[in-house]
């Protein structure tokens, strides 16, 4: 039996008060981490990866339907407008990313996944009602607050279920399908904005509850995974994290795992982590990989929700791309996304996390500086932006995805969560929330000049991330994640 009590204690008796006061030995961790891939696995692939595809297309929207939220006859938005209603989208998932990190750490993965999914259905429904640009930022505050505590749950999830030498893959693959609902809501855009169709004035309404609607079959889907075993060792729950795993074999394998060479660890249980302790863990005892994530974070954010919100405004005040257009322009560039992680991921459980982080934000940063000269010499069409964006973000999608994998991979179980909220909120407040409404502004100026100074300073945090990353990233590729960063709960 892989859950193995002290002496001292009575392993069959029920959980109690004082459970924070047992220690356990279990092989429950070598024990996922030996499966094969399976059925099993493709599950939690496909119901967490449809989160990051409502995600894909609650961007995508915002982006796509600019120009008809500016035509508008009830709302009239300018681009200061947008760029203001993208930061609240952004300074809700900031906020949520905090407040449901530190549930999700708190009170499990699995409780999380249907409480951020209740906030993102009602918030991104009543956008559609929105009568004026201070009720359309508030629920995009509140819709961008349920995607921000998805990301928290949903990652921590990945690394604890997934076998250590898929996880990279996994986890870049599963982010990057973000960008299959980028292409859906480029789609939908095409459709509700056409006049001949429905036209825009409600065509971006209905829009909007595209996403509601997709959010209803995740609720389903969502029963498919399991709370992470893991979690439920260290929270003084055994018996469920062993009848989960048990569960988990039979289904893969068809019975229970021989322990012979299993490894295991001894682990005190606790009912929470206290946040002092939270604090001292991320920015004391591994302070070299808060900076990495830190950095990777605040980069990839500035990069990615800069240009990507302001990207229907690029098509539209510069090229001259009409509103219910700009659709057919995001597709490829959300192919180039979707494929990045797809052709890269492996790479990065092979090749390793350090030389594929700074060959994808190395390459991102100076594809960018390029593109940006030539966009800024006007050397580039409406077709050749798109396929440079196409190129650059290739490379810069996995980049991103990595900054989500190496923060949820490098610290403790007990704080991984929270770890993910805290460096995503500060990333994306210095680079996501300043981001869209730096780069409306510049826009709005009608300088190619103006805009090209933005693109640089993308380039420049691109380029710097994987500088820092060369020097100071954790070669976490096909290590057990109680090896890359041991449990705060173990014991000697």
């Amino acid at each position: 039996m892989d859950l193995q009590q002290t002496p001292a204690l009575n392993f069959d008796s029920a959980v109690s008060a004082a459970a924070h006061d047992r220690v356990v030995e279990t092989s429950i961790p070598s024990r996922l981490d030996a499966l094969p891939w399976s059925g099993f696995h493709t599950r939690v692939v496909l119901a967490l990866g449809i989160t990051w595809i409502l995600d894909g297309l609650e961007v995508t929207l915002a982006g796509a339907l600019s120009g008809a939220l500016k035509q508008s006859a009830t709302l009239h938005f300018s681009n200061l407008d947008l760029g203001f209603a993208n930061s609240a989208y952004l300074a809700g998932a900031v906020l949520g990313a905090l407040g449901f990190g530190w549930l999700t750490d708190r009170i499990g993965r699995k409780k999380l996944f249907f409480i951020t999914l209740a906030v993102y259905l009602s918030a991104t429904a009543a956008t559609a009602l929105s009568w004026n640009i201070a009720s359309y930022a508030l629920f995009r505050f509140l819709t961008g607050a349920g995607i921000g505590g998805e990301y928290t749950a949903i990652n921590s999830t990945i690394q604890e279920l997934v076998p250590a030498r898929y996880r990279g893959w996994t986890d870049l693959v599963i982010n990057g399908s973000f960008w299959i609902g980028a292409a859906m809501g480029a789609v939908s855009a095409i459709i509700l904005l056409d006049p001949a169709v429905i036209g825009p004035e409600l065509g971006w309404r209905l829009a909007y509850l595209i996403g509601a609607t997709i959010g209803l079959v995740v609720l389903f889907m969502r029963m498919w995974i399991p709370e992470s075993p893991r979690w439920l060792m260290i929270h003084g729950r055994p018996d469920e994290a062993h009848a989960i795993v048990d569960d988990i074999e039979r289904s893969v394998i068809g019975h229970r795992q021989s322990e012979t060479a299993l490894t295991k660890i001894r682990i005190k249980m606790r009912d929470h982590t206290p946040l002092r302790e939270v604090v001292h863990t991320l920015f004391s005892v591994y302070r070299q990989r808060a900076l990495v994530g830190l950095v990777l974070m605040s980069a990839q954010a500035f990069f990615y929700n800069a240009i990507f919100f302001t990207f229907a405004l690029v098509l539209t005040d510069f090229y001259g791309i009409s509103a219910d257009g700009v659709g057919w322009y995001i597709l490829p560039f959300a192919a180039g996304n979707f494929l990045g992680p797809l052709l890269l991921g492996r790479l990065f459980d092979t090749l390793g996390r350090r030389t594929m982080i700074v060959l994808t934000y190395g390459a991102s940063g100076i594809l960018l500086a390029i593109s940006g000269y030539l966009f800024s010499i006007g050397a580039l069409s409406a077709q050749g932006q798109t396929i440079a964006w196409m190129v650059i973000f290739f490379f810069a999608s996995p980049a991103a995805s990595a900054a989500y994998l190496t923060v949820s991979e490098t610290f403790p179980l007990e704080v991984r969560a929270l770890a993910i909220a805290v460096f995503y909120a500060i990333g994306t407040g210095i680079g996501g929330v300043v981001g869209p409404a730096l780069f409306g502004a510049l826009i709005d100026t009608g300088s190619r000049t103006s805009v090209f100074a933005g693109y640089l300073l993308g380039s420049v945090l691109m380029i710097a991330a994987a500088i820092v990353a060369w020097r100071y990233a954790v070669a976490a590729e096909r290590k057990p994640l109680e090896q890359i960063a041991r449990p705060l709960a173990f014991m000697e």
